[in-house]
């Protein structure tokens, strides 16, 4: 498998719905994240062949599957694209051998026996293999589902929204999983979500979709931190992504210590190899600020920021992005953006402005430790 870059530019109109939406997806796992209805699975099916659209063009690694001026289109079973659905679809009167076995028929004879021993073992399904759909687990059922895909040799990896009808248990069984698979098989995911904590996990690109149309894209980190995107990202949920390096672990009160940029960031403790980096998300609601490092109190991470931006809504709250420059020690690694939602009496009275020096104040235990992943993590995933 080789990676596939993607060009994808249409547009479809069914009746008071449509469909404006040009993006390019590289290596790596690209996320399509909006609230329900925007139109991120109808993008999908277009890319899969599953719709046809009014107008545009679709290429994945330099071939064309779908061109409206030129009247190419490609029938979804020559398009070399693997679809992961909600439903695992598979097939109840086969097992799971066999279920990941009819992926194979576009797979050289040669590569058939290497390829399904990867896809078996990456995926952990040694142990199910004769064992029917009806007596799998959900997660193991998406698996099979994964693994089926991957065994069709795609250029390109769909996957619509395929933890939807998981529980959080499955979901974290599921998560470690999903976040190899470009790695393990360089194979370029587009990855449909409305879950953030997936996107964070999971995504190197992000592209947000509102309306039916393509509104933003660009690095997870970069799009997160952009006080103008809450409103598509979600205001409650809003967050900057960071990235960090395991520092150490403090094993007897279960905290594990992240370097940021030069600063010790406390996280509850997770089982990952020293040195290792990692992403994670902390809420705007979850940061308070402080003029000054306050002393007794609880809060364990107190980061020196400068304000970059404020935003001032309609509300009670004023919406702050903070840059956390490297410690000069650290070297010259780019700033890194905090995002925190202050009251606006808080605002006043700390006398908020570009430029200003204050502390980030983040309590360990909000972490989002369920985010918490992503940049080459392998297989020391989070098993706490």
């Amino acid at each position: 498998m080789t990676d596939a870059p993607l060009h994808m530019s249409v547009r479809l109109k069914r009746g008071d719905f449509s469909i404006d939406a040009t993006l390019d997806a590289g290596p790596g796992v690209t996320a399509l994240f909006g609230r329900s209805g925007a139109g991120k699975s109808t993008i999908v099916a277009m890319l899969a062949g599953l719709i046809k659209p009014d107008d545009g063009v679709i290429r994945v690694a330099g071939e064309t599957l779908f061109d409206s001026q030129a009247g190419v289109n490609m029938a979804p079973e020559h398009r070399g694209v693997g679809c992961v659905f909600q439903d695992p679809r598979l097939f109840p009167h086969l097992n799971v051998a066999q279920n990941l076995k009819y992926g194979l028929n576009r797979v050289s004879p040669a590569q058939r026996a290497d390829t399904f021993a990867k896809v078996v073992d990456l995926l952990g399904l040694d142990g199910v293999l004769e064992r029917r759909p009806a007596g799998l687990s959900g997660g193991e059922k998406q698996r099979t589902a994964i693994g089926r895909a991957l065994l069709s040799n795609p250029r390109i990896l769909l996957m619509d929204e395929p933890l939807a009808n998981l529980d959080a248990a499955r979901k974290s069984e599921i998560l470690p999983y999903v976040e190899r698979l470009s790695a393990d098989f360089g194979v370029p995911v587009v990855y449909v979500s409305h879950a953030m904590e997936e996107v964070v996990r999971l995504a190197d690109t992000l592209v947000l979709v509102d309306a039916g149309c393509v509104k933003a894209h660009g690095p997870v980190e970069d799009l997160l931190a952009r006080l103008d995107l809450t409103p598509l990202t979600g205001r409650y949920e809003a967050g900057a992504v960071l990235n960090a390096t395991v520092a150490g672990h403090d094993d007897d009160v279960r905290l594990t210590r992240l370097n940021m940029l030069g600063h010790k960031l406390f996280t509850p403790r997770v089982d990952l190899s020293l040195g290792k980096t990692v992403r994670l998300r902390v809420r705007a609601r979850d940061v308070a600020l402080a003029l000054t490092p306050p002393v007794g109190t609880s809060i364990l991470n107190q980061i020196p920021v400068t304000v970059a931006q404020v935003e001032l809504g309609s509300g009670p709250h004023a919406e702050v992005a903070l840059s956390v420059m490297p410690k000069p020690s650290f070297g010259s690694a780019q700033a890194q953006t905090v995002l925190a939602r202050v009251t606006r009496k808080s605002y006043q009275d700390l006398g908020l402005e570009r430029g200003k020096p204050v502390y980030a104040l983040i309590k360990a235990v909000a972490i989002d430790r369920h985010s918490l992943g992503g940049l080459g993590m392998g297989a020391d995933q989070n098993k706490s």
